[in-house]
């Protein structure tokens, strides 16, 4: 008996056009696909829309654009992921997605494709202002919410949430005129946090060992969250993104320490042998050859 013919593989475009990507998708999710794709859930690709998200701001930061085309496409994938399993359980598909997009953008941009009789923004700052009251009216039709704070997603990262609060309450007016009235805020703040810290380092003979052992008490962490966010706030003021600020901060963290490390090995040390006085020394020098950043105009 002959053996039977292998079942011929399914026909995938070659070209790439988005459409083509899109079919390649519903084909690895398709009965004759590839079984991890098949398992996935909008749930379990969390963790790597997130992921992809950080690796398209790694290759921004990085300025390499054959990074960020690669970075770019990475994340696409899982907008189409994540519409072809709606597709699949008849809710949308990436067409709609495309669509609602083209559509929301016209209607946004008011001053560029639509007649208005006002006068229309001239300014980045009247345009992104249009922006966010075309955007409030959108979801004041589309759900009846007890408070304009109701639809920013509880799962932004924590700094990123304080500065979407804060601005939708300056939109109505609850909001100081000057910057002079946060930086006050955030030094009260900070000074409660000292307070904080002092009540239980002056309650023990040891200050120290009492302060390690109430690190976690709840009115510690209250003043902490208290000056993060003042300091939110602050940032807001000055127009810089707090998440991008602290991200920056930590990637030149890196840097500078991981330079400390090289100079330790290179004179066959560990990096715990060393004296303070040392690491100091080569902290100063790693920040000694840092570019220095342009002054503002």
């Amino acid at each position: 008996m002959e053996a039977p013919s292998p079942k011929p593989l399914p026909s995938i475009p070659r070209n790439n056009s988005l459409s083509d990507v899109v079919d390649i998708m519903a084909t690895l999710r398709g009965p004759d696909g590839c079984p991890w794709d098949r398992e996935q859930t909008p749930e379990s690709l969390k963790p790597y829309l997130l992921e992809e998200v950080y690796e398209v701001l790694e290759a921004i930061d990085a300025n390499d654009p054959s990074a960020l085309k690669e970075e770019l496409g990475d994340l696409l994938l899982q907008i189409l992921f994540h519409s072809q399993i709606a597709s699949e359980q008849e809710l949308f598909s990436y067409q709609d997605v495309n669509k609602d997009l083209g559509a929301k953008l016209i209607r946004r941009h008011p001053h560029v494709f639509q007649k208005v009789a006002k006068a229309s923004p001239t300014t980045s700052g009247e345009v992104l202002r249009q922006w966010d009251q075309l955007k409030q009216q959108e979801k004041e039709k589309k759900q009846l919410a007890t408070s304009i704070l109701a639809t920013i997603p509880k799962t932004s990262p924590a700094l990123q949430r304080a500065a979407q609060v804060q601005k939708r309450a300056s939109g109505v007016g609850f909001d100081w005129n000057t910057i002079e009235p946060s930086l006050q805020k955030f030094k009260e703040e900070l000074d409660e946090l000292y307070a904080a810290t002092a009540t239980f380092a002056d309650s023990s003979d040891d200050p120290q060992a009492s302060l390690q052992a109430n690190l976690t008490h709840p009115d510690i962490e209250a003043e902490f969250g208290d000056v993060l966010f003042s300091m939110v706030n602050v940032s807001r003021f000055l127009r810089i993104n707090p998440e991008e600020a602290l991200r920056k901060a930590t990637n030149k963290f890196i840097t500078r320490f991981q330079y400390i490390e090289s100079q330790a090995s290179s004179q066959g040390q560990n990096i715990t042998e060393c004296t303070p006085e040392k690491l100091d020394q080569w902290w100063e020098a790693a920040k000694s050859q840092e570019t220095p950043s342009s002054p503002p105009p």
